[in-house]
Parts: C-alpha cells; sequence; structure tokens
C-alpha cells in the first residue's frame, strides 16, 4: 500500500490540544443539553445555517479540563440520562439515570482507526486476535522513553509469536475456501515479520521498531478481512435498491490549502467501513464516482469538526438526477454483538443505554453523516470528521455514539485535519479500492 504524504514548508510538529466531548460538556454547565446537541445537527453544521453563539465559542477556547477520569464519566452520565434537563421528550422507553459505570470507564478506550477497523470485521477467531492485541500493545510500549521502551516491546513481539505459533491453524482454518492460499502467504509473511522486528529489539533500534509493527498490522488485517466469506447479511427490503457497499472501500481526498504558510495540499486516505454501515458507506461511495465532493470547500472547521458536503444554493444536500428530489439515508447504528444495523432510531430511543457501536467516535478523524437534530432518516450527502481526544471521553458514553452514523476513519495523515481551516478546497476524491463492493451504483444509470 502506497503511503501518503502532505507537503509541509518547513515541517512543523502537529499539536492536538482541542476540547473533547466532555470538556465542552464541563464548559457549557447549565446550558439544556438539547441545546448543545442541536449545534451538532445536520443544519447547523451547515455554513449557511446558525454556528456556535460567540459567549459558547468564548468558553470552549477557555475552558481547561479539571475533573478526574470519573467525575468526567459522571458528568457526561448525568447529561445524556437525566431527566431534569428538560430534554425534549421522545418516544423511548424509561432507562436509568446513569449508564452503568463499567461502559463509563471501562478502561482506556482503543483510538487507533487500523484498530477499530480490524475489530470491528465480521469475524470471531480467537487465535488471530491474541496475535493482533499484543502487537498493538507496541504503541503503548513505545510510550517509555529511550530504549527501555525496548524492553517491554520485546514481550509483546515474544507473546504476538508465540500466540501465531499455537494459533496457525486455527487462523487458517476461519479463512475463506476462496483465499486460503493468500491466507497462507500473509501468515507466513507475519511469521517472518515477528522474527525481524524481534531482531529489531535485540539490535535496539527503537527508531525501526513502530514501521515493522504498522507492516505486521496489515498482515494481520488482511488475514481478518480473508476471513470473511461474502457479506454477511441482507440490508433491510426498502434499502435493496439504493447504493449500498457490502464490503470496504478505500478513498483519497486530495485538499488544497489555503492561506497556510506551513501546509500547501494534504491527501487524507480515508476507509469507509460497509459491513457495519453498507447504505451510508454505498451512498457516499455513489457521491464520490459522481465527483460531488470535487472542488466543493471545507465548510466547517472548528477545532472540533471538519464538515463539508453541503452543496451551493438553498438545497442542502445531493439532489438525485432520477428524482429531481433530495436523497436523503436512514440513521444506521451497528451494535456489537448484533447481527444487522439498527435503522431509523437512536439507541437512546431504543433504551439501549449500555450497547456498544461496532464504529464507535474513538478515533480522531472519526468520519460521520450529519443530518437534522430530529429527523433521524435526513442525512444526505454532508459529512464531518471528529477532531478528539478519546481518553476524555469514554468509548460509547458520549453525546455522539449511537446517535450519528460513522461509516468510516481516517487512516493517513489523519493529524493534518486539525490544519484544514474553511475554504480549503477539495481537490479531488477518488476510490482507490473496494469499488466493486458496491451495489446499485447509482451513478452509472442516472446522472
Amino acid at each position: 500500500m502506497a503511503t501518503l504524504s502532505c507537503h509541509w514548508s518547513p515541517p512543523t510538529a502537529i499539536r492536538r490540544s482541542l476540547p473533547a466531548i466532555s470538556t465542552k460538556l464541563n464548559c457549557f454547565g447549565n446550558n439544556r443539553r438539547a441545546s448543545w446537541i442541536r449545534q451538532l445537527g445536520f443544519r447547523s453544521f451547515s455554513s449557511k445555517l446558525s454556528r456556535l453563539p460567540d459567549d459558547h465559542r468564548g468558553k470552549l477556547n477557555l475552558c481547561r479540563v479539571k475533573e478526574h477520569t470519573v467525575s468526567v464519566a459522571l458528568t457526561i452520565g448525568l447529561l445524556l440520562s437525566s431527566p431534569s434537563l428538560d430534554w425534549v421528550a421522545n418516544a423511548s422507553p424509561p432507562g436509568p439515570v446513569l449508564p452503568d459505570l463499567s461502559v463509563l470507564i471501562s478502561g482506556p478506550p482503543i483510538k487507533d482507526p487500523g484498530a477499530l477497523l480490524r475489530y470491528a470485521l465480521p469475524i470471531n477467531n480467537k487465535a488471530i486476535r491474541e496475535v493482533q492485541k499484543p502487537l498493538e500493545d507496541i504503541t503503548e510500549s513505545l510510550k517509555v522513553a529511550g530504549v527501555k521502551a525496548l524492553d517491554s516491546v520485546e514481550r509483546n513481539v515474544k507473546q504476538a509469536s508465540r500466540a501465531l505459533n499455537q494459533g496457525k491453524d486455527l487462523i487458517l482454518s476461519d479463512v475463506a475456501e476462496s483465499k486460503k492460499e493468500e491466507g497462507k502467504e500473509l501468515i507466513d509473511k507475519l511469521a517472518l515479520g515477528m522474527e525481524e522486528l524481534r531482531q529489531i529489539v535485540e539490535e535496539r533500534n527503537r527508531d525501526a521498531v513502530a514501521p515493522k509493527q504498522k507492516e505486521l498490522l496489515q498482515y494481520v488485517g488482511s488475514v481478518e478481512e480473508d476471513m470473511v466469506d461474502g457479506f454477511p447479511y441482507e440490508v433491510p427490503e426498502e434499502y435493496r435498491k439504493v447504493p449500498v457497499l457490502k464490503g470496504r472501500a478505500t478513498v483519497d481526498m486530495k485538499v488544497k490549502v489555503k492561506d497556510n504558510p506551513n501546509l500547501e495540499n494534504c491527501v487524507f486516505r480515508i476507509v469507509l467501513d460497509g459491513y457495519n454501515a453498507p447504505v451510508t458507506a454505498g451512498n457516499f461511495v455513489d457521491l464520490v464516482e459522481r465527483h460531488y465532493y470535487d472542488g466543493m470547500e471545507i465548510q466547517r472547521a472548528d477545532g472540533f469538526v471538519v464538515q463539508t458536503g453541503d452543496p451551493e444554493g438553498p438545497v442542502e444536500g445531493f439532489i438525485d438526477p432520477s428524482t429531481e428530489k433530495i436523497r436523503t439515508i436512514p440513521l444506521e447504528i451497528m451494535v456489537d454483538g448484533d447481527k444487522t444495523p439498527v435503522y431509523g432510531e437512536t439507541l437512546e430511543e431504543l433504551g439501549r443505554y449500555k450497547s456498544q457501536t461496532k464504529l464507535p467516535f474513538n478515533a480522531f478523524g472519526t468520519m460521520a453523516m450529519a443530518r437534522e437534530e430530529f429527523e433521524n432518516n435526513s442525512a444526505s450527502s454532508q459529512v464531518f470528521w471528529l477532531l478528539k481526544e478519546s481518553e476524555l471521553t469514554p468509548s460509547n458514553a458520549n453525546i455522539l455514539d449511537g446517535r450519528y452514523t460513522v461509516f468510516g476513519y481516517v487512516t493517513e495523515n489523519e493529524d493534518y485535519l486539525a490544519d484544514l481551516k474553511v475554504g480549503d478546497v477539495i481537490e479531488s476524491m477518488q476510490v482507490v479500492s473496494g469499488l466493486d463492493n458496491l451495489v446499485n451504483p447509482s451513478y452509472k444509470t442516472a446522472g
């Protein structure tokens, strides 16, 4: 896979000191939850309509997180469920005042987009996960200063190698029959790569660890994808004639940056997950193939999200030439443990307060659909990328999970999203792999 790069002159470090969702909740104090969610709605993301009030914007800039993790979790829980906040009533079953704290503070959330995508695959092979986990833990090991980190890395490599040796047959047994040879080749490359990583550690070459780790995890991810034999379920009847992505696709988004002496242009690689959001991802791929986003400006970039997709004029979505109406798609949420996504209702409306989403708002560069606040099925073409430090907002316990459709992650150059400004131009979006997973491609038949 080609490595994408952004062009800097001169090179400077990116710092992502951005307000997390929990920071905003603490800063807003006694404001009603409904008024804050309204600022996340589909229309509110539009550059043509209301933005954050000036007093709130000032608070966001000045406020700093001073609470401990548990305090943050309790604050979020209260905002999520307390009936005293004058939240607009919905037809949803009553729920607990506080979500279970084991959900809120169950440990550090996974925030690496590659790891999130690997765990989101519809597979159930414990042996490959036991290889994957210690390889991913190398990232934490490398946070230790100097060569001392290599002692922990060595333990990670030994654990992963042992798991691969013991579980090789079980791993290969779950690879789809049509991909057995490819799977065996990948496992062999993985074993060889781990031996090379062991030698890197022995030579105390710290700088070479992370690139080799990335290579090994790519092998792991490829093996796991080879375990998926076809699309695992049928989408509901009402959505079977719209563009549907039955699998994964990769899109490169090239952005031309204005008025930034340090950043000229950048290519962002985005992996779209049709296994967990087939209708949403299919709609987006169809729009990309229509060149809908080419030449469109970034319309919001405020340190919290980067957003685009609002066309010129009064219309706030994609007009399908075949119907001359705005094409809308449903809210689509895949819950961990479910076999098919939930459509048209938020998890809160369903009373599923403890449910974990397969594609959470954990990663910096999480990609999701914007929509109208009170119309779950109003998404069309407006998309946003979340700029977020996930340590401050527990996974699946924030104000976005289960309420907005996540359908992919920026997997390369995501840090540079923080440097985009309103008015920067998307020069092009291009599907570089996975287009054959798109069924009912309307761009081929209309417009």
